[in-house]
């Protein structure tokens, strides 16, 4: 606390300097008992603010500490069971139960998310956990593949360990890659796209376009970030050009009627290792080797024959086409019957030599006629037969 005698000590310079300090009104105009007497009330109501402000503060934690203590006495709420077993507090009120019909929803929709996501054989524990994981492609026709997979759960699981935090947002899917042939012996891969599938099946149709190209699928788990974990991969299968005739033969209403075009198609003659698991698809369903016929043997009697060995062959012939649906159409002077859309397709034999096919269309009013003539040349060759020892 300055005093008046320790500022009447001091020069007036010094006692200026220290009014402008502590911005003391009119100081550059004051003498120097002004000065003195100026500083001693500046210091003054300095000191009563101080006290003041001590006060405010000392109520302020006094109210503080009471609310505390009075919270720290406030006793906590227990949950206790009353006699009937039902949950409630100490307070009296009983916890509301959920509804029963709620928590059999809820545990349904979550057996079901489960089941969608699981792509593992469902006949896998019969088989004490030692089911296949393969993925095999058939081609259908030039539009359709049909795949057709075996997964075992311990492979699932895997792939749910690998994903993590990210398997609850995974969805299960076949990736679509198309295979482009550079030369004879590399190859490029182009992913086309996602097909989001489900689990409680083991097979499925995928639609493709711009035959004839070469596919392979792989079988897995897509999450967030394009984080693909794959489980198996395909054999790789080659549409065949659209509109050979194929799809006028009904060969497709049953596909067991036709397993040797069907395994033919998807690459199963070809020379390459990821064939297997569709050799062995097709000998499970058809319980008989598959495969290149000259290496297929049946039997050890296959030599010792009471006849002489034969084989026919012929060949037939498929024309097909288009037009207007009111049209008259002929085939070598022959009427061919139009479907409701315009559509036409006819099939005959046709022998060794040369055939000429012309096909006429003239409109339903007659005004218009357009003629396209086909010349087809068959000619068969028999060669030498090969004879082979038995015992080789």
């Amino acid at each position: 606390m300055m005093t008046v005698a320790k500022l009447r000590a001091r020069t007036v310079k010094d006692l200026v300097v220290m009014a402008k300090r502590k911005k003391v009104p009119g100081w550059h105009s004051m003498r120097k008992d002004e000065l003195v007497k100026a500083l001693v009330n500046h210091a003054r109501a300095a000191a009563a603010r101080a006290a003041r402000r001590s006060k405010i503060s000392g109520n302020g934690s006094a109210t503080q500490k009471s609310r505390t203590a009075t919270k720290a006495k406030a006793p906590k709420t227990a949950k206790t069971t009353n006699a009937n077993g039902k949950s409630k507090c100490s307070n009296g009120q009983a916890k509301k139960p959920r509804n029963p019909e709620i928590e059999r929803r809820l545990a349904k929709i979550r057996a079901k998310l489960t089941m969608s996501k699981d792509l593992a054989r469902q006949s896998d524990d019969q088989n004490n956990g030692h089911a296949k994981d393969r993925l095999v492609v058939m081609v259908r026709d030039p539009y359709w593949l049909h795949a057709y997979w075996e997964l075992s759960h311990s492979s699932v699981q895997r792939a749910k360990a690998s994903l993590g935090q990210y398997w609850h947002g995974a969805r299960p899917v076949l990736r679509l890659c198309e295979v482009s042939r550079n030369g004879t012996t590399s190859s490029t891969r182009k992913h086309l796209r996602d097909i989001e599938i489900h689990g409680g099946v083991n097979n499925w149709y995928i639609d493709v376009q711009d035959p004839p190209k070469s596919f392979q699928l792989e079988i897995g788990y897509v999450a967030a970030a394009d984080k693909f974990i794959s489980l198996a991969k395909s054999n790789l299968v080659t549409t065949p050009q659209a509109n050979c005739g194929d799809s006028f033969d009904n060969n497709w209403s049953e596909v067991a009627r036709d397993f040797d075009r069907i395994y033919a198609m998807s690459g199963g003659y070809a020379d390459h290792d990821s064939n297997r698991e569709l050799k062995e698809v097709f000998e499970e369903q058809l319980r008989r080797p598959m495969g290149d016929p000259m290496s297929t043997q049946y039997g050890i009697g296959a030599g010792e024959r009471d006849h002489e060995f034969s084989i026919n062959v012929g060949t037939e012939l498929i024309v097909h086409g288009e037009t207007e649906p009111d049209a008259h159409v002929t085939l070598r002077g022959e009427p061919i019957h139009l479907r409701s859309d315009g559509t036409f397709a006819v099939r005959f034999t046709l022998p060794d030599r040369r055939h000429v096919l012309p096909v006429v269309a003239s409109s339903g009013d007659g005004v218009e006629q357009r003629t396209i003539v086909l010349a087809i040349d068959r000619n068969t060759k028999v060669m030498e037969p090969v004879i082979r020892d038995p015992g080789e």
